[in-house]
């Protein structure tokens, strides 16, 4: 479980919610109060870098926002980030800087760290993605069970409880999810590791690993 703690799976200096993180062991432990985090950092933002365009929407000044993208509060978009053509922020969205939030892309209760790309028809939700993660186009994160259980993280031979109904999954630092994937709900990513296009994520995934078809995990020393 080691591998899968909070300061193991991301360099905290790379997020607002650095502070915020530290208290969770597990990542998926800090889903529940991404809003009253952004509700709470906002007010803090410094006023030269960033502006309150609309109720508990804070944007950086130096970020792009493309005219139909459609900004939910609360949310706060980090300096020199892109939100593109039709991105639906639906709210508690914490983008972090230098990200790309492209065309058709559509997040929820997600923190994104500096440096995230997700660029083409994405959907984030109940997610954390860390330092440079990328999901290339189409990709997405799963965030609810067909039978609206509760969602356990598979690791190994090991199953534990989350007590989550909504949670997508956890990227890794420098994560890079090929196209067209699904990450089930529960799925962590490694840092470093690559997922093939097309792929069905279930359960972990160590870091610095290529997932392949049908499930199948080489670590990049073995290649």
């Amino acid at each position: 479980m080691e591998n899968w703690k909070t300061q193991t799976l991301f360099d905290l200096t790379h997020t607002l919610a650095a502070a915020y993180l530290e208290h969770f062991p597990y990542p998926w432990q800090a889903l529940s109060g991404i809003k009253d985090l952004i509700i709470a950092l906002g007010p803090q933002l410094p006023a030269g870098e960033y502006e309150e365009r609309m109720p508990q929407v804070w944007v950086a000044k130096s970020a792009e926002i493309y005219p139909s993208a459609y900004l939910g509060a609360p949310c706060i978009i980090g300096p020199r980030t892109q939100v593109r053509h039709c991105a639906f922020i639906r709210g508690t969205a914490l983008i972090g800087a230098d990200c790309v939030v492209g065309n058709s892309v559509e997040l929820k209760n997600a923190i994104l760290f500096d440096g995230v790309q997700v660029p083409h028809y994405n959907y984030v939700g109940d997610s954390i993605l860390g330092y440079r993660a990328h999901m290339g186009a189409g990709s997405i994160t799963s965030n609810v069970k067909g039978d609206r259980s509760k969602i356990c993280v598979q690791i190994g031979e090991e199953r534990l409880e989350t007590g989550l109904r909504k949670f997508g999954a956890m990227l890794g630092d420098g994560a890079e999810i090929g196209c067209n994937s699904v990450l089930n709900p529960g799925s962590l990513i490694g840092r470093g590791t690559r997922v093939y296009p097309l792929s069905s994520v279930r359960g972990a995934v160590p870091a610095h690993c290529i997932y392949k078809a049908d499930g199948h995990i080489v670590s990049m020393e073995e290649r």
